[in-house]
C-alpha cells in the first residue's frame, strides 16, 4: 500500500498579484492628468482672456500744453 503523504504538492497561482501593479500605474497616470489640468486652467492657455471692457483700469490720456502757451517762469 502506498502512503498518500509521499505525493508532490502542486500550487497553482491565479495571477492575483497583477492588480496591485496595475493600480499603482493607474494612480500615477491620474496624478499626472490632474497636474496637467491644474496647470492648464491656472497658468496655461485655458486661464481665459482678460478684457478691459469690464471696468478694468485703463491708462489716463496725457495732456501736453504747447510751449507758446506755457506760463512764463519768473
Amino acid at each position: 500500500m502506498t502512503d498518500y503523504r509521499e505525493k508532490d504538492t502542486v500550487v497553482v497561482s491565479d495571477g492575483g498579484d497583477r492588480g496591485t501593479g496595475l493600480g499603482v500605474i493607474v494612480g500615477i497616470l491620474l496624478v499626472i492628468v490632474l497636474l496637467i489640468a491644474v496647470w492648464f486652467f491656472t497658468l496655461g492657455p485655458g486661464r481665459g482672456t482678460s478684457s478691459n471692457s469690464g471696468g478694468g483700469t485703463q491708462p489716463l490720456p496725457s495732456v501736453q500744453v504747447p510751449a507758446s502757451q506755457a506760463p512764463a517762469a519768473s
